[in-house]
């Protein structure tokens, strides 16, 4: 059975990413501001496939497959650098994600914001 998002774990995923930097000695260039740094440019190279696009056109790229591929590639970029992050600081993703998660609900009540989004109050 091939891999999938149902079958892969985050520690598998981070496993990998931790293993290529091992293999070529590379955490010596690791520090989390140039991993930071290396994730914002990725989510440029990420937000390129978008830019000038409505909101229709960018969701009809989950039709053309080269297109798609593309997208999918620099997604992987952004991934890997975070998971590079959080090996480097020691971040758990599933307990961070979590705890977001409960913050944005609280911050963005679903009976209050749904079919809409504007900034809370504060």
């Amino acid at each position: 059975m091939p891999s999938s998002d149902h079958t892969t774990t985050i520690a598998e995923l981070r496993k990998l990413v931790a293993d290529f930097v091992a293999e070529r000695d590379w955490s010596q260039f690791h520090a989390p501001k140039n991993v930071s740094m290396a994730l914002a440019i990725e989510a440029a190279e990420l937000m390129e496939h978008f830019q000038w696009l409505s909101p229709e056109a960018s969701r009809q790229l989950a039709f053309d497959p080269a297109k798609l591929a593309e997208v999918a590639e620099e997604l992987a970029d952004v991934i890997g650098y975070c998971f590079a992050l959080a090996n480097e600081l020691g971040i758990d993703i599933s307990d961070a994600v979590r705890a977001k998660m409960v913050k944005n609900a609280q911050k963005y009540p679903a009976q209050e914001y749904r079919g809409r989004y504007e900034r809370p109050r504060n």
